[in-house]
Formats: C-alpha cells, sequence, structure tokens
C-alpha cells in the first residue's frame, strides 16, 4: 500500500487527504505543527478577522455548508467548518497535530521526514500542504518598542485595546479588518500607510433561520448561490486579464465608495490609490474607509522609518506616540515551504533550485523531486476567486498521479523540459499582467511573479483535469494504465 504523508492540515491538505482517501488510499498520515487543524483560520484570530469571499465559494464545492451566518463567514466560523470536514471526511484517524517537519530528504525510492522532535518518517508520497500565507513577515524596524508589539497572525486573544493608543502598520486586508473592529475601543487609532489599497463595497449579508434551515433541508437550494457568486468572480477576473467593460465598472464602484465615505478632500486624497487597480489584491470593505474618517482615527502617510520606545517615527522626524504596535505587513509569500529543507535526486536542495523564484509544473511538480506533489504551490494563487477551487483542481490531479505510481510501483517525476516549457508560458502571459506594475507580495525581489495563476480559474482546472503520463519521466504511453 502507498505510503502517503501530507504536511499542513488547512484548506489544501483537508483538500488532498480527502481526495486520496476516497481514491482507497487508506495508508495516509496528515501532519501538522500547530494543535489543532485550519491553516490560517486557525492562526488568525484578530479582532474583526473575516472571509473577505463569500461563503458559497469558499469552501468545498462537495460540502457545502447550510449553516453560515453571513455572506463573508467570520474566522471561527470558518475554523468550525475545517473541523467539521476533517470529521465528515473520514480524516481525523489520520491526523497528527503538534509534528513541525523540518527536513524531507528522497532516498531513491522514498521520502524520510524528519520533524523537529527527531523523529523520522518514511513515505512513498510526499504532498507539502503548507500554504502560500502562513510565515508572517514582520519588517526590521530600527529600535526597541517597549509595549506589547505583535503581528495580525499572532494575535493574543487576551489582549485589551481599551482606553490604549494602538499603532496599525499595514493598509492590507487584515489591516482593514481590524481597524474597523477596534477603533472606538482603543482611545486612539494611528494607520501607518504605504500605499492605499483599492477597495470596492462588500456585499455582506447576514443569513437568516430560515434560509440556513431551508439550506439544511434542501441542500440543492446552495446552487444557486454558489453559481451567482462565481459569475461575480468572472466579472472581476475578466478585469484583471484586461477588459475594458469589467475594468470600467469596478473602477467606478470604487471611485463612487471613496466618494461618499469619505467627506473630507484631504482624506480622500490620501485614500485615493495611485497604482493600477488589480496590481495588488482589490479588498472588499464597507467599513475601512468609515473608520479611517473618525476623529479618533489617524491616517499616516510618511514612510516608517524606526520604532521607540514610546512610538513610531516617521521619515519627517515625527513620533506618533502608541501603546500597543500591530503589524499587518502581509506575509513571505514567495518563500515556498521555507523552513523545510527539502532534498530531491542527487542530493539538490529545493531552495537552490528556486533561488531565482519559485516554479513548478501546474504549480504541482518540480524535476528532481520524485512522487512530491504540491498543494498551493507556485502560480497557483488566485487574485479574484476562491483558492479552494483551485485547491480542489489540485487534490483530483494529485490521486490521479497517486494511482499512477502506485499501479506502476516506480518514482514519478516531471520531464525537465516539459517542466521548463510550462514556465516559460506562464512568465510569458505575466510579463503582460496588471501584477508587474507594482510591488507586491505576488513578486519576489527581482520581479519574477511567483504566486499568481495568469489566466481564469476554470482554465486552470482544465488543464489539471486530466493527467498527462506523457509528461513524467519513463512513461510515454502509460496513460492507458489509469483505470
Amino acid at each position: 500500500m502507498t505510503r502517503i504523508l501530507i504536511i499542513g492540515a488547512g484548506f489544501g491538505g483537508i483538500a488532498a487527504a480527502n481526495e486520496l482517501l476516497k481514491a482507497g488510499f487508506t495508508d495516509i498520515t496528515l501532519l501538522d505543527k500547530a494543535d489543532r487543524a485550519g491553516g490560517v483560520w486557525r492562526d488568525n484570530v484578530y479582532p474583526g478577522c473575516a472571509c473577505d469571499i463569500p461563503a458559497p465559494l469558499y469552501s468545498y464545492s462537495y460540502a457545502q455548508n447550510p449553516t453560515w451566518t453571513r455572506r463573508f463567514p467570520p474566522q471561527a466560523e470558518i475554523l468550525a467548518y475545517l473541523e467539521r470536514c476533517v470529521t465528515d471526511f473520514g480524516l481525523a484517524g489520520k491526523l497528527r497535530l503538534g509534528v513541525e517537519v523540518t527536513a524531507a530528504d528522497w532516498t531513491g525510492t522514498d521520502w524520510r521526514v524528519t520533524t523537529a522532535g527527531g523523529e523520522v518518517l518514511e513515505a512513498d508520497v510526499l504532498i507539502p500542504a503548507v500554504g502560500q500565507l502562513s510565515r508572517p513577515l514582520v519588517p526590521q524596524l530600527p529600535g526597541t518598542f517597549d509595549g506589547p508589539a505583535l503581528h495580525t497572525a499572532h494575535w493574543e486573544p487576551g489582549l485589551s485595546l481599551a482606553g490604549r493608543r494602538v499603532g496599525v502598520i499595514g493598509t492590507g486586508a487584515s489591516a482593514i479588518q481590524l481597524v474597523p473592529e477596534i477603533a472606538g475601543t482603543a482611545a486612539h487609532v494611528t494607520v501607518f500607510q504605504r500605499t492605499p489599497p483599492w477597495t470596492l463595497p462588500k456585499p455582506d449579508r447576514r443569513y437568516g433561520r430560515v434560509r440556513r434551515a431551508l439550506y439544511s433541508r434542501f441542500p440543492a437550494l446552495m446552487g444557486p448561490a454558489r453559481a451567482g457568486t462565481w459569475a461575480m468572480t468572472v466579472v472581476t477576473g475578466a478585469a484583471l486579464q484586461g477588459n475594458r467593460a469589467a475594468g470600467a465598472l469596478l473602477h467606478g464602484a470604487s471611485r463612487l465608495q471613496r466618494r461618499l465615505q469619505v467627506r473630507d478632500p484631504e482624506l480622500r486624497r490620501k485614500v485615493t490609490p495611485d497604482e493600477p487597480m488589480g496590481c495588488k489584491r482589490v479588498l472588499f470593505t464597507n467599513a475601512w474607509l468609515p473608520a479611517l474618517a473618525r476623529p479618533d482615527v489617524d491616517l499616516v502617510t510618511e514612510p516608517v522609518v524606526a520604532v521607540t520606545a514610546g512610538g513610531v517615527r516617521t521619515a519627517d522626524g515625527a513620533e506618533h506616540p502608541v501603546d500597543v504596535l500591530v503589524y499587518g505587513t502581509g506575509f513571505a509569500a514567495t518563500e515556498f515551504l521555507v523552513p523545510i529543507t527539502v532534498t530531491g535526486r542527487d542530493g539538490v536542495r529545493l531552495d537552490e533550485v528556486w533561488r531565482d523564484g519559485a516554479h513548478a509544473y501546474l504549480g504541482l511538480a518540480v524535476p528532481g523531486f520524485p512522487n512530491m506533489f504540491l498543494v498551493y504551490g507556485p502560480n497557483t494563487n488566485t487574485g479574484n476567486t476562491s483558492v479552494v477551487y483551485f485547491h480542489e483542481a489540485q487534490a483530483r490531479w494529485i490521486s490521479q498521479a497517486v494511482r499512477q505510481l502506485d499501479q506502476d510501483q516506480k518514482p514519478f517525476e516531471v520531464r525537465a523540459d516539459v517542466a521548463e516549457a510550462y514556465d516559460r508560458e506562464l512568465q510569458s502571459r505575466l510579463a503582460g499582467s496588471v501584477w508587474t506594475s507594482c510591488r507586491s507580495w505576488y513578486r519576489t525581489a527581482t520581479g519574477r511573479i511567483v504566486t499568481n495563476w495568469p489566466g481564469m480559474a476554470a482554465e486552470y482546472r482544465r488543464r489539471t483535469a486530466r493527467l498527462r503520463p506523457a509528461d513524467f519521466r519513463g512513461r510515454d504511453d502509460a496513460a492507458r494504465h489509469l483505470r
């Protein structure tokens, strides 16, 4: 029986484990370094944390949830959903928590995986599913701050902000949820902005008891909501792909939102983006701009240059006093699999192969690393729809690959020429994308885009729908063996 080891018990790892279990593979171990499953929805518990993709799409297509209380559900509901999926999918007995992987080495026949506790595990198939947003990024600023300082992904649930001055560095997806939630509780909030984000109205609504009861009794009723949400993401995706009509619609909605929600001309100038729409993640919110307009909230646009014992210093020499400092500064999204040391065939290390930027065939397979299949790998992030859709496509492809290697009983490794041709195609398409027009977490320091998929989500699903054995070493005519 093929031994399968999956690293990471978030949306991606759970999807892969479920698909493999359904395919008849039972020797599955699902590892996670934390004390419970859930990935980013376990780690992020800051005030206001919620999904920015509508719930009908931000869930497994085969496990729709009738109990969401909102179209954009809060963190606690998403975490509960994932933990319920672990149980419902029959994965609880496969899950090992509190196990951190530090290294994985290909022996020539299988993978030897070393944990932080010194344990060595053996597996025929290795599936890293550690995500792109699992390692918080904190800027290294000169100086020492004497008060509590924390990243949004390392929030301390017992931290009280009542009556305290709070500084928030960053204006990304986490900050725009946090600031409206804490404004009014904190004595004062100072937001430090590098670049203003593009925002759109958030079409949120409460799902009442009647709707939830109907969904529970007649699950088919959830289908139209999912289809409608998908249609909305097609419009936003078209805008990112350069469709003028879709782009004009979104630009107009964003401008109107700023005009209606920000009356002060100076503040409106500060929150008006000066970068192309879509080069960074567009954020859905109804509360961000009104929060910035509050008298107890300040928006500072001077660059942050240092922290002091009692605050934050900006480039104009001003010191802004704060009692608590929060970093809403994102994640090291371009550093895939760090800090795990992965060594493949002939002793080649993955970090060396990826020294100029991560790349993988379909975001799933890397030449020189047999029987290793990535979930949420390079260039499989989506700039406009649900990443869970991509996870499902990847899980189905991985299931096909594992079936093939299980039948052949020999290593499964993508051909270098196939992977190189695929990467050339992707980078050529990405070179003309909106993501090249600004600095963001989508790009490495050299400018290579390593996170995002260049097309529509439906294209990725189509390209991963059927395994092509001829793309792998020694399998020119292996397709007929798949049953």
